[in-house]
């Protein structure tokens, strides 16, 4: 039997916001040697180590109200309106890599709000996530974040409803929730739902799973803290059961590859080629 095959999947890496911040902190400390960033610039712990080892500090908005006369990073996520407050009173030069997706959906968010009868704002996504509290802020904080089916009981489905959706949450999870509220709501209750999901990575199921039945073994890199990366890891694990998750080439464990004559590597939206390319030459080296 020959050598295993060992393939990157070209279309796995990050999305264009992060790239975007991420080409945007590199530019200001190649000039400054020293930048601050508020939260984890990507949601992937060798890529922000690489970052803070040529000058990117991560804070968090405690440690940001105490900053005067600085330059701050709003990473892809995005920010509340609250944080660019924050900034004009303590002197902070923001430099803002909001993604251009999440920038849209912020700003139809606060729209719908600013309505003279404005509905209930109902956010399909995670709570506390970066992207979702950037959301809320649009609303005054009104805004109602819902997970799944059981926390729709947060609604009152007697008065109207406007479903939004955390850009990176899946297309299943989301339509589950139309089906849902639309069932519940009150006859003479208006409900409007709007598809804010971020094409760049929902197009990316399909392939993924394409690529993981292609192959004997899939190692799917992504960071713990990546809510991206749980819900493609799990699309490749529908797949082929032999995806294992990977945060770097430390956590590759021999018996995964085992007997595997095709080995495949992707990953999410937060992780860099870099990464997979060393998980790539470690696989290499067991083989």
């Amino acid at each position: 039997m020959g050598k295993p095959v060992c393939e990157i999947d070209e279309s796995s890496g990050f999305c264009f916001g992060v790239t975007t911040a991420i080409s945007k902190a590199e530019d200001e400390l190649a000039k400054s040697g020293r930048l601050y960033c508020l939260g984890d610039i990507v949601h992937n712990s060798d890529e922000v180590e690489r970052l803070r080892s040529i000058g990117l500090v991560t804070i968090t908005h405690e440690e940001m109200a105490e900053l005067r006369d600085v330059k701050v990073l709003l990473r892809a996520h995005g920010e509340p309106p609250s944080t660019y407050e924050l900034a004009r009173r303590n002197n902070i030069e923001i430099i803002d890599a909001t993604c251009p997706v999440v920038l849209r959906l912020q700003q139809r968010i606060k729209a719908t709000f600013a309505r003279p009868q404005s509905p209930q704002i109902v956010i399909y996504g995670k709570t506390g996530h970066a992207e979702v509290n950037g959301l809320v802020g649009q609303t005054q904080g009104t805004a109602i974040v819902v997970e799944d089916e059981s926390q729709l009981r947060r609604i009152d489905f007697s008065r109207d409803i406007a479903l939004y959706s955390q850009t990176t949450k899946s297309l299943e999870g989301f339509r589950s929730m139309i089906t849902a509220i639309e069932a519940r709501k009150a006859p003479d209750a208006n409900f409007e739902y709007f598809d804010t999901i971020c094409r760049q990575v929902s197009n990316r199921v399909e392939h993924l799973k394409d690529f993981s039945r292609k192959h004997d073994c899939i190692l799917f890199v992504a960071g713990a803290k990546s809510s991206n990366g749980k819900i493609l890891y799990n699309h490749c694990l529908d797949a082929n059961p032999r995806t294992h998750l990977v945060s770097n080439p430390d956590h590759l464990q021999a018996q995964w590859i085992a007997g595997a004559a095709t080995i495949g590597i992707c990953g999410a939206t937060s992780t860099p080629r870099w990464l997979m390319e060393k998980v790539k030459a470690k696989v290499m080296q067991m083989i």
